[in-house]
């Protein structure tokens, strides 16, 4: 099975594919090379392992929060080739992605990045040998001192500015992992669809849309001056 993976919610875009027994990847930071670079890093990976486009049976992509701009590139990729090719599609949280780089043989890990505002988005898991189980719900935009509520952590992993990420400390009592190895690397991706409880398979591809996190601001304005959501929003699940 040809297995490609995306993730471009970040400031990093990372692009891995999978042959079942070798694995390619490349990554590029900065997010506003996302929309230009993301076909050429799925061309050289798909290369690597000796495949092509026309021969992916699976796509795996990251849903977010996070950049809009970001998860748009990733979506639009990912469902041409869904559609053109009719194959299986997984997504699973770009959390997800941080947190599993981390999570060794197990244990709770929360996974942060920031969603502005003074808030953060954040999600959390356990991972053990029956697979992976969310805490405290889906990823979501909240306070740092909220992210007590959620209980005892083993780890903590995200990139934020350092007064968030000291706050992030004082709520969770432990340090965050932050830097490059804080990133989402799709390889995950690859690991995640085999655990139980590590992907959701997509059933209806046109319908789907990318967990932004929050309204962007252009939209919660306007939202606010009318008093109602705005018709042609994206699917937010708040």
């Amino acid at each position: 099975m040809i297995s490609l993976a995306l993730d471009s919610a970040s400031d990093r875009c990372s692009v891995a594919a999978s042959n079942g027994s070798d694995v390619a990847h490349r990554h590029l930071d900065g997010a506003r090379g996302h929309a230009t670079a993301i076909l050429g890093l799925l061309d050289q990976v798909l290369h690597e392992i000796g495949a092509s486009v026309t021969e992916v049976n699976r796509v795996l992509s990251g849903d977010g929060p996070g950049s809009f701009t970001g998860l748009r590139v990733t979506t639009a990729v990912a469902k041409a080739i869904v559609w053109g090719r009719r194959v299986e599609w997984r997504t699973a949280p770009s959390l997800l992605l941080r947190a599993a780089s981390h999570a060794g043989e197990g244990g709770i890990v929360l996974a942060v990045s920031d969603a502005l505002r003074g808030d953060v988005y954040a999600g959390c898991w356990r991972f053990d040998a029956h697979g992976v189980h969310p805490i405290g719900g889906p990823p979501c935009a909240m306070p740092p001192a909220a992210l007590a509520a959620l209980g005892p952590v083993d780890r903590v992993v995200g990139t934020l500015a350092p007064a968030i990420a000291d706050a992030v400390t004082r709520s969770t009592g432990r340090p965050v992992i932050a830097g490059a190895e804080a990133l989402p690397d799709a390889r995950q991706l690859l690991l995640l669809a085999d655990r139980r409880g590590g992907t959701t398979l997509i059933s209806d591809a046109a319908a789907w849309e990318p967990e932004y996190g929050r309204p962007a601001e252009a939209q919660a304005v306007w939202e606010r001056t009318h008093g109602r959501q705005l018709p042609t929003a994206p699917g937010i699940r708040r």
